[in-house]
């Protein structure tokens, strides 16, 4: 009994002299079908989800995404347990979400008329026109307080196809979008095929913007909120996002 003893506390010795262990856990997000940044249909579900999932996987993780429309898919993250954020997002100040580091950058821009192009240089200069924008979706700080006051005038729809077709029928003059969103739609979109000659991207940019995973402000957002910065240091996140837009 007593050599069983010793070899059971040796046993006990060993096993708390072992290093921790880090076990693999799932993370749920949110997303929607924003072609060729998110899609569920998309190969690896887009190249944001790419660069995501590569990042968790880094640090040992698995990445689920669920995929919902855009108003849907903030709310679920607000109101449901299982969620732990949303993708992609832009930054904006916010007391319900916390931003990790950039995931990746799009180019953000207009699309307008071929036929009807137009200059401007600041946003003033667009107080003419009707601007198409798509509903909860954040575009630039100044371009939304603007809308949001009155000084420009604003179309409101649930998706960018559906701007691309007003832009092409002369219901709006411009429509805020991301210039590889608007590729990505007018070559695989069959409801586009009538408007992908007559509609272009504006020759002056908005902004290039940063992309983020939004995590929930609670204990568990900020847990992967951290946990999916430290792996985005450890990838290659242009490489990533450049070989799959292109």
């Amino acid at each position: 009994m007593k050599s069983i003893r010793i070899s059971v506390m040796a046993f006990g010795l060993l096993f708390l002299a072992l290093p921790s262990v880090s076990y693999s856990e799932t993370v749920y997000l949110t997303s929607l079908e924003w072609p060729p940044y998110s899609g569920n249909s998309l190969p690896n579900q887009g190249a944001s989800t790419a660069v995501v999932k590569a990042a968790f996987e880094a640090m040992g993780h698995t990445l689920v995404v669920d995929f919902y429309p855009w108003s849907r898919a903030v709310a679920e993250v607000k109101d449901s347990g299982k969620y732990a954020g949303y993708f992609p997002e832009y930054y904006y100040d916010s007391d319900e979400f916390v931003f990790s580091d950039s995931t990746g950058k799009g180019p953000l821009g207009f699309v307008e008329a071929k036929a009807k192009p137009i200059s401007w240089s600041t946003l003033k200069d667009l107080t003419p026109y009707t601007i198409g924008v798509v509903q909860d979706y954040v575009n630039t700080e100044e371009l939304d307080n603007m809308i949001a006051k009155g000084e420009l005038k604003s179309s409101t729809v649930t998706s960018d196809s559906q701007n691309i077709l007003k832009v092409s029928t002369g219901r709006v003059d411009l429509a805020v979008i991301d210039s590889n969103v608007l590729k990505y739609l007018q070559s695989n979109d069959p409801k586009l095929k009538s408007a992908a000659g007559s509609v272009q991207m504006n020759s002056k940019l908005l902004i290039e913007k940063d992309l983020f995973v939004a995590f929930k402000n609670d204990a568990n957002g900020r847990k992967w909120q951290g946990i999916l910065n430290e792996g985005l240091k450890k990838i290659d996140i242009q490489a990533i996002m450049h070989q799959y837009i292109q």
